[in-house]
């Protein structure tokens, strides 16, 4: 009697502790999964570049050990872009800073870069630099009304002098991250081997355009025209523009002792523009310098579309 008394007590002794249910209530969800917090910002050096081209010779050869920039927005021609605040802000943090040199970056004249980061790409041939005597202005894009006067920028088209810069962005590169030393040497070895396969495609072409004129349609292949023999005149067309009666007079004064047969343009022409050359003896073919990011490839398959379309075009 006495030890089911003490076991009836121990029972609701245990029952008192549990507590009361209401009606109609459910067992409470278990706690949710942590939510991962955002990533950490990068911490690879950050190397900031004046145009596509020195982006595209950084990545190569880098790979993942830096993060490579290019602020313009691709409706610029970055040689004459005017970066906002927060863009100025980038370049001066920047670990690295690629300039093109050649004066191509019109903006950084006006502001203050730290110099010890501060890498001109084509110091290594300023000598043989071309200078440039054109007065007229003209616009193209956001960026306003600009001359092409002073020094020529896009150095680049020169396949030896892409080599070149190629070659001072490994050793900055290196510097900056020693211990990827070995990869960047491999990297630009095979970048080096590419561009100099292209200046002998385009050397091989000199021969078959020796003593015959070519005109431009804008006054950027000054590089160009040296290194691989071209006899070149420029306008200022836009491949997006129609030439009016005005541009047409000013073609047909170049033409009057200068008979070319075929206009090298930057980009695709319109269809219009194709035309009006034709109706006066001139062809169409595209070299793009492809100063800013391509709209399909990269900085290799868009020059290799250029050779190819002069080889065709000189057979």
């Amino acid at each position: 009697m006495k030890i089911r008394l003490l076991l009836s007590c121990l029972a609701f002794a245990l029952a008192a502790c549990k507590p009361a249910e209401e009606p109609g209530a459910t067992t409470p969800p278990a706690a949710p999964t942590p939510v991962a917090s955002p990533a950490a910002k990068s911490t690879k050096p950050q190397v900031l570049v004046a145009n596509y081209p020195l982006q595209y010779f950084a990545q190569r050869i880098a790979g993942d050990s830096v993060e490579v920039r290019f602020l313009a927005p691709k409706d610029e021609d970055p040689a004459f872009w005017q970066p906002d605040e927060a863009a100025i802000a980038a370049f001066q943090g920047a670990d690295l800073i690629l300039m093109n040199g050649a004066t191509y970056s019109k903006w950084a004249d006006k502001i203050t870069l730290p110099e010890s980061k501060v890498v001109d790409t084509s110091a290594v041939f300023a000598v043989s630099l071309i200078q440039v005597n054109e007065t007229t202005t003209h616009s193209h894009g956001p960026g306003g009304e600009h001359s092409h006067s002073g020094t020529a920028f896009t150095t680049w088209i020169d396949f030896k002098q892409a080599s070149l810069q190629a070659k001072t962005v490994r050793d900055v590169l290196i510097r900056l991250v020693p211990a990827a030393k070995e990869a960047m040497e491999t990297n630009y070895e095979s970048l080096k081997d590419e561009l100099d396969t292209l200046d002998d495609r385009m050397s091989a072409l000199s021969r078959r355009w020796v003593n015959q004129p070519l005109v431009a349609s804008h006054p950027v292949y000054h590089y160009l025209a040296r290194r691989y023999g071209m006899g070149l005149k420029a306008l200022l067309w836009e491949p997006e523009n129609v030439p009016d009666d005005k541009a047409m007079a000013d073609l047909n004064a170049i033409l009057a002792g200068h008979r070319a047969r075929w206009m090298i343009w930057e980009g695709e022409p319109a269809k219009e523009s194709v035309e009006k050359l034709e109706a006066v003896g001139l062809k169409s073919v595209v070299f793009d310098p492809c100063g800013n990011v391509p709209e399909s490839g990269d900085f290799l398959t868009v020059m290799k579309a250029n050779v190819e379309a002069l080889e065709k075009a000189f057979p």
